[in-house]
């Protein structure tokens, strides 16, 4: 199963201090990625990819992204693990997320 790019999906309260953080640690913004004004932003060190995200979401999120988030939705399903958010449409970007078993989400976003 062919998981692609990893990064972590971060819930922060405030975008600017985040930021200022992450590039203290040598991390940069993606061109096209987000921005402070829009709650989210996408940071990049080596190959090493964060996410930044004001007021979407609850928790922190392991994400991949792979070519074929429905495929590994359906991998997984036939294992019998049940997404908590399933993929929707039959073409095209999407997404889905998993709880694992200690409630951690991930999530599989194709682009």
């Amino acid at each position: 199963m062919e998981l692609g790019q990893f990064s972590v999906s971060l819930t922060v309260k405030d975008m600017s201090k985040a930021k200022a953080f992450y590039e203290a640690l040598g991390f940069a913004a993606i061109e096209g990625c987000g921005s402070i004004k829009d709650n989210w932003l996408i940071l990049q060190n080596g190959t090493t990819v964060i996410g930044i995200f004001k007021d979407m979401f609850d928790k922190n999120i392991l994400t991949f992204n792979p070519a074929d988030a429905r495929g590994i939705e359906r991998a997984m399903q036939a294992q019998g693990y049940t997404p908590v958010k399933a993929t929707e449409g039959e073409s095209g970007p999407c997404h889905c997320v998993f709880l694992d078993p200690d409630g951690n989400q991930v999530m599989f976003d194709q682009h």
